[in-house]
């Protein structure tokens, strides 16, 4: 029988954009990463007889969310790389890259045309929190 081993502490996500640098995140003050595509790739067009038409639909966007613990130094990449932005050049917006490996499935996810969607929300209170960075991205391969 195979066994099949998952660790959180493997999996690896480095985002990189050529003027802010890069931030290899990993699951040191990480809740979550999630990645969603965000179209369908297949559409049926009925007839009034019945018949199908399929399209196959070929979009690989999709959005990234990233759970962090606001004082991890990922947050703290991703606050300096939205501060960038909002000052740069246009042509700078969707200028950032990201790979997100699994190790314990030979995955790699490959992500480009990365921008934010807007700045995490932060609550400040007694206890510490996380904060979660939704990013858009025009291509997620993998």
């Amino acid at each position: 029988m195979e066994k099949s081993v998952y660790s959180f502490d493997d999996v690896s996500f480095v985002i990189s954009h050529k003027k802010v640098g890069k931030c290899t995140i990993t699951g040191k003050g990480v809740g979550s990463i999630s990645i969603a595509r965000s179209n369908d790739v297949t559409q049926h067009d009925v007839a009034a007889d019945g018949s199908v038409m399929v399209s196959k639909i070929v979009t690989k966007n999709g959005t990234i969310a990233l759970a962090l613990q606001q004082t991890s130094s990922a947050h703290k990449w991703l606050k300096k790389w939205y501060s960038y932005l909002l000052t740069a050049a246009t042509n700078q917006w969707a200028e950032t890259s990201a790979v997100l490996n699994l190790p314990s499935n030979g995955e790699t996810i490959k992500i480009t045309g990365i921008s934010p969607q807007k700045a995490a929300d932060a609550a400040y209170q007694q206890a510490g929190q996380q904060v979660t960075w939704n990013l858009m991205a025009t291509k997620i391969e993998g």
